[in-house]
């Protein structure tokens, strides 16, 4: 009874960390989507349209997990974007071509609340120090569509032009409307990110049936021992 007893408390353990394994390994891959979709924290915003802006820093709220900061718009904004440096990740014509053509900001709103990465990535991506009140600055970026006075960068200039790169990699979250943006149209390059994400998931599938699969494979094998 005694070996019986210790063979059984022996299996219930492989049981309970085989359940762990096939629980971790599950969690993992439905995190793994938001990974592999690298570019977070633009759900909330209109990545359909990229938009050109200007004028004078305020409020500024710098820290983790993100900064803000107010920007008073200028009154005289340039018809589009003007010839400005990119950031070095940012000039293929894929990226380039949708900033230098993005026309200015023409919404109700005097001023427009940014949301920008924090310090940890900022630094990294060009700017090395908080913004000031009472700078001036430039942006590109997106409107936000539950909250229309709210604007995501996917770069912006500060002292005199200096580019800082807001999307942290190379490539911009979405492919914008052609300029002038048509009403009704569907968003340029939807049905590429479409198949995009659907890949990804296609993907995740295979790898949690196939972790699942072992696991009862292991199971199986540990009671047939047992």
């Amino acid at each position: 009874m005694t070996i019986t007893a210790a063979l059984t408390r022996a299996g219930a353990r492989r049981a309970r960390l085989a359940t762990a394994f096939l629980v971790s390994a599950t969690l993992l891959i439905l995190v793994s989507p938001g990974t592999a979709q690298a570019h977070h924290g633009w759900d909330d915003f209109d990545t359909d349209r990229l938009y050109y802006v200007a004028g004078t820093v305020s409020e500024v709220r710098w820290g983790e997990p993100h900064s803000f900061f107010t920007v008073t718009l200028d009154d005289d904004l340039p018809a589009d974007t003007p010839e400005l440096r990119l950031p070095e990740q940012l000039q293929a014509p894929e990226d380039s071509g949708p900033i230098n053509d993005a026309p200015s900001y023409s919404g109700a709103h005097d001023a427009l609340e940014v949301v920008i990465a924090p310090p940890s990535f900022t630094g990294p991506w060009g700017l090395d120090r908080p913004l000031r009140d009472g700078e001036q600055i430039e942006l590109v970026g997106y409107i936000g569509e539950s909250h229309d006075d709210e604007f995501r960068p996917v770069a912006f200039w500060y002292e005199n032009g200096r580019p800082v790169n807001q999307v942290l990699g190379s490539e911009l979250p979405a492919t914008p409307l052609p300029v002038p943006y048509p009403d009704g149209d569907a968003p340029a390059g939807a049905a590429d990110s479409g198949t995009s994400v659907a890949a990804v998931w296609a993907t995740l599938g295979v790898a949690l049936l196939a972790v699942l699969a072992g696991g009862a494979v292991f199971l199986r094998s540990r009671s047939s021992r047992e």
